[in-house]
Order: structure tokens, then C-alpha cells, then sequence
């Protein structure tokens, strides 16, 4: 659910609804995506390094999860692939 107004995005946050076993597997996909190896890869000024320096490591990977959720379900809606946002600006 959006409550947004005033030009800020706020997009509703993960609950507890819905299957847990999905849920359960954005948060270890986003954990692991926090961890040590991949915390090497996240580039310098991103959304997900701002993040990281202000927020909890755990707080950061819920909103992580919650942004690839978001993102699942707009590629099968349109029925589409993922497109890299990193690719997308090289091109």
C-alpha cells in the first residue's frame, strides 16, 4: 500500500502476511547479499550503501527484501526479465 504525498515515495513495508516460506527466503536472499562476500560488490554512493551506513545490518536486509519483492512482482506482471540497472546505464 503507497502513502505517499509531497513528492516522497513511502511504499508500505513487509508484513507478516502472505506465505512465510517466500518471505523467509527474500530475507536469507537479501542476508547473504549482506554478507561478506557480497558486501564487497555493493558500489560506493548506491541505495543500498547509504543504507548500510545509517541503518542495522537487519533492518537493511528487511528493506532489501522488500524492494526485491516489489521488483518480482512487477517483472511477472509485465511478464518480463530482469534488466540491470548497472547494465542499463553503461548502455
Amino acid at each position: 500500500k503507497q502513502h505517499s504525498s509531497g513528492g516522497k515515495e513511502r511504499l508500505g513495508r513487509m508484513t507478516k502476511a502472505g506465505q512465510a516460506d517466500i518471505r523467509r527466503l527474500l530475507i536469507i536472499g537479501a542476508m547473504s547479499r549482506l554478507g561478506w562476500l557480497g558486501r564487497r560488490t555493493i558500489t560506493e554512493g548506491s541505495w543500498l550503501s547509504r543504507l548500510l551506513a545509517r541503518k542495522p545490518k537487519m533492518l537493511v536486509a528487511i528493506a532489501l527484501a522488500n524492494k526485491m519483492a516489489r521488483q518480482i512482482w512487477a517483472m511477472l506482471t509485465k511478464n518480463e526479465d530482469y534488466k540491470d540497472p548497472a547494465l542499463a546505464v553503461a548502455a
